[in-house]
């Protein structure tokens, strides 16, 4: 009873000294939030002032939220009373164990400082990689966004866009268009080239240098096939080849020149009267 009714006298106080502490742990955790998010956009903000580029620019300022957040992390536990020393002593001891459990996600961190230094790609890029065709949007820690043509977005790990191969579109500022166009064995080969060349010389989008490409590459079962390659800049790929095959075909049409299709003979045959 003695032991109950001390423990009862110092109830209102170790309920205040604990509350305290609970309440200041708490100040601290929302503060310490607001501050990673003020240091992420601080740092965004200097390095762009600074022009660095956009896809370090990211990397960083995700990088600077995290090291404060972790701070914040550990203040908080130390002002509830945990002895954070031994909590870095604990982290310290189980890094191996973490290591393994986590080894997907170091990784993809490790992709990711891949991807900033060696910079396979940067943000606003069209690439295929990871089985994804899109433009990144951003770059992250553990992951990268990517814009598809159709609108969605697709966050795939760094280290399934860095394990294989990447094709960038954006590197370069001119690309080749190649396209294959057959033509009936009746159609005259040299009006069928220029007919093709006339398409190519008039279009806007196809650059004058380097110089375009017509000629007969192959000849095929059913047709006579060429190789048509004109360059363009890469922001007008798609709008480039689109217009091309529709003016190819009009041409086409215009001269006379049929384009061969798959077709099959059917013989009927009368059966003979019973």
């Amino acid at each position: 009873m003695e032991n109950l009714e001390g423990l009862l006298k110092q109830l209102p106080e170790l309920v205040m000294g604990y509350g305290l502490n609970i309440l200041f742990a708490i100040v601290i955790f929302f503060i310490g939030k607001y501050l990673s998010n003020v240091a992420k956009r601080l740092t965004a903000k200097i390095l762009g002032s600074r022009k660095v580029d956009q896809t370090v620019v990211s990397f960083v300022a995700n990088l600077a939220w995290a090291l404060v957040f972790v701070f914040t992390v550990i203040a908080t536990l130390g002002q509830i009373g945990v002895q954070t020393a031994s909590l870095v002593a604990v982290i310290g001891a189980a890094g191996l164990a973490v290591g393994l459990a986590l080894q997907g996600s170091l990784s993809n961190f490790a992709s990711g400082v891949l991807m900033v230094l060696f910079r396979p790609c940067r943000v606003g890029d069209f690439i295929e990689a990871a089985g994804i065709v899109g433009v990144v949007d951003e770059i992250t820690i553990f992951s990268t966004k990517l814009r598809t043509g159709d609108n969605k977005v697709i966050v795939a790990p760094n280290s399934a866009i860095m394990n294989g191969t990447i094709t960038n579109y954006s590197t370069m500022d001119k690309r080749r268009i190649d396209l294959v166009i057959g033509v009936s064995y009746d159609a005259d080969i040299r009006a069928t080239k220029e007919v093709l060349t006339k398409v190519l010389d008039n279009n806007a989008f196809v650059l004058k240098d380097p110089a375009y490409t017509v000629a007969v590459s192959e000849l095929g079962n059913s047709s006579v096939d060429f190789v048509v390659r004109p360059w363009v800049k890469g922001s007008d790929y798609w709008p480039a080849r689109f217009e091309l095959l529709e003016q190819i075909k009009i041409a086409l049409d215009d001269a006379g020149i049929g384009i061969p299709y798959p077709q099959m003979d059917i013989h009927v045959k009368a059966m003979p009267s019973q």
